[in-house]
Order: structure tokens, then sequence, then C-alpha cells
């Protein structure tokens, strides 16, 4: 990572994959394209604070996350409100769960998924097994994660919550702090109804059978060291930003992007930089693989989106240049986002609306 350096660092024309990459600095109030010169091409004004998840629907729409006031007191990926904007950034649709955090998504239906916290009954949270002693909030509250589905009228046709898990085969990770059980960081709804789940403070993906509440497959290993954008690649392998967050299982500390073959829950492809301290987001981060087969990468502690091909080189990378949010677990003014995705320019998102 060249941290003296914003703004585009390289461009492979003919191995990068073409189209826009969409960047939105977390906590701020903007969101924005660039094209593959590092131009920003296209920018929305939000209607409050992201939090979160940003992303283009087709039509030129951006759906975000945004902060409110109101829920648990958890700083991590806090929202509140999803929206979408139009491509003039006038809202054409929103809802409010003070609860909501991390991730949703927007069903083919019309529906809304998305993960929300909820304060679990005292007698419940004693039983919560794992993580430090003592860092509840106030000594004493937890908050689950509760998946939730909704219509377009709010009313909710799915819950599912953390707390039907067996609490002594599903321990908070060591290290991991007890204020939440056990930090949903990704919700992604697959092609047969099921949900992939990501678990930053279990070290663990799984996916969701909605019919039985029950998981039908699941993996948990140390050494994803609090893992991020758990997302289905190719014909049902999984694609994985395994942070190593405060892990010393892989000396120096290094960040690595994992496809797995869940059926024998062994990496098929890993991307990790050949200076291995050199790529490492302790928090947030994610991948997600493009058409060509090059896998986008978001290295989100530095405001960074690269490429890479699948020999690991990397063709495009570009540091967002907007230091105006702060960090979300200390102080000072960060370019961090979230994730980062690409779009082509005659794809449903943009649609031809960019040259």
């Amino acid at each position: 990572m060249e941290y003296q350096k914003v703004g585009l660092l390289k461009w492979d024309r003919d191995r990068a994959h073409p189209g826009y990459t969409l960047i939105a600095p977390t906590r701020t109030d903007i969101a924005f394209l660039v094209d593959m010169g590092g131009k920003v091409v296209h920018r929305w004004k939000l209607p409050g604070t992201l939090s979160a998840m940003a992303f283009l629907r087709p039509g030129g729409r951006l759906a975000v996350s945004l902060v409110t006031p109101e829920g648990a007191p958890i700083i991590s990926a806090k929202g509140g409100r999803m929206a979408e904007l139009d491509w003039d950034g006038n809202v054409v649709w929103d809802y409010v769960d003070h609860g909501q955090h991390h991730d949703f998504r927007r069903l083919p239906n019309g529906n809304t998924l998305y993960v929300a916290w909820r304060e679990m009954a005292p007698e419940v949270a004693a039983k919560v097994e794992g993580g430090i002693p003592g860092t509840e909030i106030e000594g004493k509250t937890i908050f689950e994660d509760v998946i939730r589905e909704v219509t377009a009228d709010g009313e909710i046709v799915f819950e599912w919550a953390t707390s039907s898990l067996d609490f002594s085969a599903y321990p908070l990770a060591h290290g991991s702090r007890r204020y939440g059980y056990a930090h949903c960081n990704t919700i992604c709804p697959l092609d047969d109804g099921r949900i992939l789940l990501c678990y930053r403070n279990m070290d663990m993906i799984a996916i969701l059978n909605r019919e039985t509440g029950a998981f039908d497959w699941e993996m948990r290993d140390l050494a994803f060291g609090r893992p991020h954008d758990a997302q289905p690649v190719g014909d049902g392998n999984i694609l994985l930003f395994a942070n190593n967050c405060g892990n010393d299982m892989l000396i120096p500390e290094h960040s690595r992007v994992l496809e797995i073959d869940p059926a024998t829950r062994e990496p098929v492809w890993i991307y990790k930089d050949y200076r291995s301290w050199t790529f490492h987001s302790s928090v947030m981060s994610g991948a997600n693989r493009l058409a060509n087969g090059n896998t986008l990468i978001c290295e989100s502690m530095w405001g960074r989106v690269f490429e890479v091909t699948p020999a690991g080189e990397t063709v495009w990378d570009y540091v967002n240049p907007v230091f105006e949010g702060p960090f979300p677990i200390s102080e000072g003014k960060a370019n961090a986002m979230f994730r980062a995705y690409r779009y082509a320019a005659d794809g449903p998102e943009i649609d031809g609306r960019l040259p």
C-alpha cells in the first residue's frame, strides 16, 4: 500500500475489467462513481450520514444505509434507515428500523432483507458463552442479530434470531466483545431461497435454511480472523474476505481473500499480497468476482479498491481521496469504505447513463 498517494495508482488497460466503480466513504453524506481513469463521473448527495452499505440497482438507483440516532448504542456499522435514491439524488424509497446494521438487500419481489440488533432478555444473555467477560454494554446487556424480511408496506414476513442457536455449540470467538451476539455483517440471499451469513465474532460463515431455521452448512475457522462479505461465486463456491484481525495464526498479520469449496471446506483460490504486511484491514472490507474472472477487492481501512487477476496480479488500483468521515473505531478523519462495486457501462445499473 502506497500510503502517501491517493486516486488512481495503476490501470492495466488490457487486463482490467472496464466499468465504473462505486466509492462510498463511510460516515459521510456522499457517494460517487469513478471511471477507469479515476475520474469522478457521477455523484450523489445523501439525505443523511452513510452507515455502511451503498450499491447500485437497476435503473440507476443508489441503495444506501443511513445512520439514525435511535436504536442500540453500538457504533459498528450502525444504520437504521435504508433508502434508494434515483440518478438525480431524489429519495424514491426508504424504510426505517433503528436496529438495522451492516447489510441489507433489496429482493426481486420488492421486499427487503436486512440484519438488525435486538436486546436480549437478561436471562438469555447470561447464557451466551465466550468472548471477553465484562464487555457487555454496561456490563450486562447483549444485543443479538435478527434477520428480517419486510414487504414494501413494512410487513415482517420472515424473522430469525441468532439466540435460537445452541450457545454452547456457538460461543463467541476468543477476544471478541460481548455486546453483540454475534456481529453478523453479511446477509446474502441465495437463488434457492436460503441465506448466506457471515458472523465476524464467531469466525463463521453459514447457510441458513429459512424453512427449518437451522444451518444447512457452516464453517468456522480461527484463521478467518473476523471475516466479512461472504458471497457465492462460480458453481457454488464462496468468496470471503478473511481479515485476520488480532490473530497470531498468520505472522506477520495480513488479510486474505479466499474462494472456498463448501464440499471440502478448503480454499480453491487465495489472494494475499506477496509483501504480506502491505495488505491488511482489520475491519470491514470485501471482494467480488468480476465477469472477466478478476476479483475486485475493497481494503476498507485504507480506502483502497483494487482489481487482481486469477494469478494475483494487480491490474487496477485506486485509493479514495476523500478524508471526511470519522473512522468508526478511532478518532480522526479517514477515507474508509465498507465495500466497493464495479458496474459495466451497458449493465442495468448504469444502462448507458455514462459514456
